[in-house]
């Protein structure tokens, strides 16, 4: 499968660590010198518009939709193209049209509602579109543990777990995302060691 264009979810803040910012720039801009065009939820502010921006910067494409409630505040200027909608709904069906996969970085409730949608449309059947999180300085960490124990409690199957690609690195990541090269959960958290 050839990915043409890749759904980034990723927080309307900057967070804590200079590292979330540093992750959402090189994405950016990896995404840009690998022709990848970028779908994402249209902000100018934290990592949205550092993503964004660092991908205009290296000549790529950038595909923006946002609701038209809050467009007039925290749109990016700049973009290749800015859909603005109606309706939440609306613009989760544009963004998931739009791509080929999926991937979150740091974020908050909207960036982790948005990644377990896809994720669960996956399992159902939906699609087969690839699905991931780049877990920076482990900030997924405790939503990975979640997931192991939900597997653990038999409400989710571990297949259904592993189709939720983790890394650490967009490259490694998307060379999975190519091959549909699961890890598991486990290479990621060792819930007894912390």
């Amino acid at each position: 499968m050839k990915i043409k264009n890749i759904c980034v979810n990723c927080g309307s803040n900057t967070g804590t660590r200079h590292e979330y910012l540093k992750a959402a720039i090189d994405l950016g801009r990896y995404l840009a010198k690998n022709s990848i065009g970028i779908v994402y939820g249209g902000a100018g502010v934290g990592l949205m518009g550092a993503l964004a921006s660092s991908a205009l910067q290296n000549n790529g494409k950038v595909i923006g939709v946002i609701p038209e409630s809050f467009a007039d505040r925290v749109a990016h200027n700049n973009l290749t193209e800015l859909h603005i909608v109606s309706t939440m709904h609306e613009r989760k069906t544009m963004m998931f049209d739009l791509s080929d996969g999926f991937i979150a970085l740091p974020g908050g409730m909207g960036t982790i509602e948005e990644i377990f949608e896809v994720l669960t449309w996956a399992q159902l059947g939906y699609h087969a579109k690839p699905c991931g999180i780049l877990n920076i300085c482990g900030y997924y960490d405790s939503m990975l543990a979640f997931l192991k124990n939900a597997v653990d409690q038999q409400f989710v199957r571990k297949e259904h777990k592993d189709m939720l690609l983790i890394d650490v690195d967009p490259e490694s990541l998307l060379t999975r995302f190519n091959n549909y090269d699961v890890v598991p959960i486990e290479k990621w958290i060792d819930i007894q060691e912390r």
